[in-house]
């Protein structure tokens, strides 16, 4: 390929990269408009944009503005932050299936919330709640890390995340059995599905400034990232501090994913397909990456938040549960297809 061919299929490859940025953006804001309509009272694109800006009826303002804004600032928000921190796992380990739920950070934040609301420190309104649950992430990812190695296999991540996720799990049902409170115990367990159902602006509050930290302090490592995808020694001689950057990525990761949990429960896969569902269109550049993948992690979450709100049922579907229901299988296809490209075959 000459300088000339190589330079117009550069710049082919960047204006796909810009308008796949773009179209997620419009589909993002676009779904947030329907999230803004969509209830018991359903509401037009026109009624939304009139009521976010002051207009319409008092009725629709309320709606809009105090019951149904607050959710879907949230679901922007946690989607956005999933999407990104499963992103910068599988480029800081060079692994298409790492993600948050596979190494057992949403877990293991659920058990640190957990904790605080049995023992009474906090409630689920309290600043505690997210400290908690972020503490208890970071030493998730942490552990994952030191568990695994520099240069840990598929076989070995998958592995390690499991036992993870077993114990967080595992100590969060051991906290709600010694729990003496039922009530207790019954809204512990409608909150671990997921839920961002009669979530208020106090729960943006709590949330979006852990979110928005995590997310910069992933953002601010991209470069990093992209040598990253050299090797380690490479990257070292390149400048980048290995060591410096794990403890920034699972700082990013905790703070991010555990300000999410302690709002809305276990959310699981979001941060596994959002990347995947981008890369075709965006590439394998970990860098450029990452912001396609939290507008992919936005719009997924939306989807499904209206999703449940539009499904027939006779009780309140979690939106934990639909993501795990679709993310499960997307999962076991992505093993297939990693055990297709290691030789492995089908059997």
């Amino acid at each position: 390929m000459s300088a000339q061919d190589f330079t117009i299929a550069a710049g082919l490859a960047a204006r796909r990269r810009l308008g796949a940025t773009v179209a997620m953006i419009a589909l993002a804001i676009l779904l947030m408009l329907i999230s803004l309509g969509t209830g018991p009272v359903r509401l037009s694109p026109l009624t939304v944009i009139e009521a976010l800006f002051g207009g319409g009826s008092d009725v629709s303002q309320v709606i809009v503005r105090e019951i149904r804004l607050p959710r879907t600032i949230l679901a922007f928000a946690i989607g956005a932050i999933l999407g990104l921190s499963g992103a910068a796992l599988q480029g800081l380990l060079r692994n298409p299936l790492a993600s948050p739920s596979l190494f057992g950070a949403p877990q293991s934040a659920a058990f640190g919330a957990v904790l605080v609301i049995a023992l009474g420190v906090a409630d689920v309104r309290s600043y505690a709640l997210p400290v908690a649950a972020i503490i208890a992430a970071f030493g998730s990812v942490f552990v994952l890390l030191m568990i695994a190695g520099r240069n840990a296999g598929l076989l070995i991540l998958i592995l390690a995340g499991l036992a993870i996720s077993s114990l967080a799990g595992a100590a969060t049902a051991l906290v709600m059995n010694l729990a003496s409170n039922p009530f207790l115990v019954l809204e512990i367990a409608f909150w671990l599905l997921g839920s961002l159902e009669d979530r208020s602006f106090q729960h943006v509050a709590m949330a979006l400034p852990f979110i928005v930290v995590g997310a910069a302090i992933l953002l601010s490592q991209a470069s990093a990232f992209r040598a990253l995808t050299l090797g380690e020694e490479t990257a070292q001689s390149l400048g980048v501090d290995v060591a410096r950057l794990r403890l920034f990525v699972i700082a990013g990761v905790a703070l991010g994913v555990g300000g999410a949990v302690a709002v809305t429960g276990t959310i699981g896969f979001i941060g596994l397909v959002a990347p995947h569902l981008m890369r075709p269109v965006i590439g394998h550049d970990p860098a450029r990456l990452l912001v396609p993948s939290a507008l992919a992690g936005s719009a997924l979450l939306l989807a499904a938040d209206i999703a449940v709100r539009i499904i027939p049922s006779t009780s309140d579907i979690k939106v934990g549960v639909l993501t795990s229901i679709i993310g499960v299988p997307f999962f076991l296809y992505l093993i297939m297809r990693e055990r297709r490209a290691l030789g492995g075959g089908v059997a």
